[in-house]
């Protein structure tokens, strides 16, 4: 049949480049560029502000017509490159964060090359995604039945366990009647010192921020048992179904790791569900030195963990495993027509979407595959340890500084100060003046370029936040910081401090 007359004037068209000589060439090119962006980091600020011309250029319109491929680049390597948000750099202490590695880009890249889609099926990518959770599995003591899933990050893990919890909890089927038809309302609880992701958890699964009930916590601000205990009882009489405890392997505030072993005894008592919040210390349990700060992780129900924090993954990365597999996939499969599975062929693996609210699932295994594979979990172990202990010595030196106090002790890697004039003028400041004074300091060490903090306010108290998650921070880095804060807090105070 002649359909040569289907589609008059019009030619078929692809996005494949019509000379790959011109591509080859040009990609040696940018990978030889990204070699020394990563090799020279050290020598660039940390971060800093973009210029009006390039921040402009990313208001332009759409493009409508065709442009180099090399002109593309050599926009990206003028306006995106030189600007990053600075967490690879390694005195970028702002947020828990974790600082990529080279092995993990080509990871992203050949996974973005072969191009999979990982909702499951039989296939190379299916496969490295399952062994890359059931060595995060292994991480962290689950026995190999348990189950899991690799998604977005920290906040998604969280969501995943906590809705397994949910519905196993219920006494009935959610899934197909809701929560309102749930005749006690579910209570949920953890610390006073939660990420914000837990609430918007509550939230999205339809219980409310009302059903997270906030435990005081003590003086080393990890959560309470016996207040918790305490509220556990005094819920169940007011009619209130307890369903689950969250137990914090390392607070976003400080590092305070609870007592996880005390957590998991009190849950298996009260017929609890409980989930550990890793993400930011869960991976503690591969650190040979430090392992034993999160000992109980292993008899929880489910954990949220980041392999893009301590195993350094590009962004993004997160996991959640689920010790009982049955109740992991009965609370998301759903299987439509379209999505059966076959005896062989494609369609014969494993539906990866079954075990998440994914359906389309991006290849994140392979960057974390191929750092494990060159490096090894013990090298990934002993930088953790290395972070935790460069953690300790950046607290020493803050006790040593005449003009810095700690604020809390670190638990793990985490440290809070602040600059504290003390007798230098000008003396006595009251807590809001002290607060802009330290908030100036941070701003003006992001804007020139010495180190990225962030800060948060603890036991009352502003205060700045070094988070050393960072596999090239050294000491004397810590050093330049300690250095550099006291003078810059030196010379605002020579300029009127009253100001501030």
């Amino acid at each position: 049949m002649d359909t040569s007359q289907e589609m008059p004037g019009l030619s078929e068209e692809t996005l494949d480049p019509l000379d790959w000589a011109d591509v080859r060439t040009l990609s040696h090119r940018i990978i030889d560029d990204a070699v020394g962006y990563l090799r020279d980091v050290r020598e660039r600020p940390v971060w800093q502000e973009m210029p009006a011309a390039v921040r402009a250029s990313f208001t332009a319109p759409l493009p409508r017509s065709p442009s180099p491929l090399a002109d593309v680049y050599g926009e990206v390597a003028a306006t995106v490159m030189p600007y990053p948000m600075g967490n690879t750099h390694p005195r970028f202490w702002s947020w828990y964060m974790g600082s990529s590695n080279f092995t993990g880009a080509l990871g992203d890249f050949l996974a973005a090359i072969q191009g999979s889609n990982l909702g499951g099926g039989n296939h190379a990518a299916a496969l490295v995604d399952g062994q890359v959770v059931d060595w995060c599995k292994e991480m962290l003591g689950f026995p190999a039945s348990a189950s899991g899933t690799l998604v977005s990050g920290g906040s998604m893990a969280n969501i995943i366990g906590l809705t397994v919890a949910r519905n196993t909890k219920a006494g009935i089927d959610l899934r197909e009647h809701g929560v309102g038809a749930m005749e006690k309302p579910l209570r949920f609880y953890g610390s006073d010192q939660l990420h914000s992701c837990h609430r918007k958890a509550m939230e999205a699964l339809g219980l409310g921020n009302r059903a997270l009930r906030r435990i005081p916590t003590d003086a080393g601000l990890r959560i309470d048992i016996e207040a918790l205990r305490a509220a556990i009882s005094e819920d169940r009489a007011a009619g209130f179904m307890p369903a689950c405890v969250i137990g914090t392997a390392g607070t976003v505030n400080t590092g305070a790791i609870d007592d996880l072993q005390a957590l998991a005894k009190l849950a298996h008592e009260e017929d609890l569900w409980f989930h550990v919040d890793g993400c930011i210390g869960a991976l503690i349990a591969i650190a040979p030195r430090n392992a034993h700060r999160v000992a109980g992780i292993e008899w929880a129900d489910s954990v949220a963990l980041d392999p893009h924090k301590w195993l350094h993954a590009p962004f993004e990365v997160g996991c959640a495993l689920v010790r009982d597999a049955a109740a992991h996939r009965k609370t998301f499969a759903v299987t439509p027509e379209y999505l059966e599975s076959t005896p062989r062929g494609l369609a014969s693996g494993e539906w990866l979407h079954d075990y998440g609210l994914q359906t389309t699932r991006g290849f994140r295994a392979l960057k974390v595959w191929m750092a494990l594979k060159q490096h090894g979990v013990e090298k990934f172990g002993r930088l953790i340890d290395q972070n935790i202990a460069q953690g300790q010595y950046l607290a020493r030196l803050i006790e040593d500084a005449p003009l810095l106090e700690l604020v809390a002790p670190p638990a793990i890697n985490i440290v809070c100060f602040r600059f504290r004039p003390g007798g230098m003028a000008p003396g006595g400041m009251t807590g809001e003046a002290l607060k802009r004074l330290n908030t100036e300091i941070m701003l003006r060490l992001q804007e020139q370029g010495i180190a990225a903090l962030s800060d948060t306010t603890v036991h009352g108290e502003h205060c700045l936040r070094v988070a050393i998650n960072n596999h090239r921070t050294r000491r004397e880095d810590l050093d330049l910081l300690v250095r550099e804060t006291q003078r810059l807090g030196r010379e605002m105070g020579a300029i009127g401090g009253a100001s501030f």
